[in-house]
């Protein structure tokens, strides 16, 4: 990778290691549905002059539904309930065994040895921070944002089901769906008087927390995202995600004072390796096999 494309993979990385902070921030002002409505009503501005991707309207709304209303609305309400940023941003990344799940379930992909101990010891991870989240972390934020991350795998399935598609138009397609979702489901669960008196008071950062989830997380980093996948592997580029959870622990650590107890420590690590076992393992078996040839 040139070091241009290494230097638009660090922004990235960047951009959605710090999205998780900002959420939080947001969300101080904002109640989580309404938050999610105003994200997507600004992420789809420019739908007005990107082209509408050439797919099925089914695969839009079953994109629309999965990765942009139903990650974000479990994802928000379960911080806006007690799950800690730097740890929402590790856990939602066991979106990638659910995918395996998901691809094994729904799309018959075989799921191999490397993929099982990685999932094996993920789930460790994941059951060390769930058991040990003591105050900073509530069962019910943990949970929310386990289903935050299936949801996320299901419209992973969905983009395979698609096949080759330009990234920043789906996104953008795409979210012009889940504003009118997102607005009911405030309407029913936070009401018309918390919904005004939030809109009328609304606080700068939050503001600016919509714009940069709107813009720089949601846009910028899928546009900048796609370009990587379009010119490398995708065996190349998915292993920088594993610096997301790394940029969300740091940054929340440093711009909201979230500890971590070692309980919690150990489950992240053991997350990390699972992950790493995930994306690696199938190829360092290869060479021991190679090598032993």
């Amino acid at each position: 990778m040139s070091p241009k494309d290494l230097l638009i993979a660090t922004v990235v990385i960047f951009a959605w290691g710090v999205n998780f902070v900002v959420i939080k921030l947001g969300l101080h002002g904002v109640p989580p549905m309404l938050l999610g409505a105003l994200r997507f009503a600004l992420a789809a501005l420019p739908a007005f002059f990107v082209k509408r991707p050439q797919i099925p309207l089914r695969w839009l709304f079953a994109y629309g539904l999965t990765i942009s209303l139903g990650q974000f609305a479990l994802l928000f309400y379960g911080m806006a309930v007690g799950m800690p940023a730097g740890l929402a941003s590790l856990v939602l990344q066991a979106q990638a065994f659910f995918t395996l799940i998901f691809a094994a379930m729904f799309l018959g992909e075989r799921i191999r040895a490397a993929n099982v101990l990685g999932l094996v010891i993920a789930a460790a991870g994941l059951a060390l921070i769930g058991m040990h989240g003591g105050q900073a972390m509530t069962l019910t934020g943990f949970l929310f944002t386990l289903g935050a991350a299936s949801m996320w795998a299901l419209g992973n399935i969905a983009t395979k089901r698609m096949g080759k598609v330009d990234l920043l138009s789906l996104v953008v397609w795409a979210s012009l769906i889940p504003p009118l979702p997102f607005l009911a489901l405030s309407l029913i669960f936070e009401g018309p008087a918390r919904i005004a008196s939030s809109l009328a008071a609304i606080p700068l950062v939050s503001v600016l927390a919509v714009c940069y989830l709107a813009f720089v997380a949601t846009l910028v980093g899928y546009s900048l995202w796609g370009k990587l996948l379009a010119r490398y592997p995708a065996g190349h580029v998915a292993p920088f995600s594993l610096l997301v959870p790394v940029i969300g622990l740091a940054s929340a650590a440093l711009f909201l004072d979230e500890g971590m107890s070692a309980m919690e420590v150990a489950g992240a690590a053991l997350v990390m390796a699972g992950l790493a076992v995930n994306v690696f393992g199938g190829r360092i078996a290869q060479r021991f096999v190679s090598a032993a040839r």
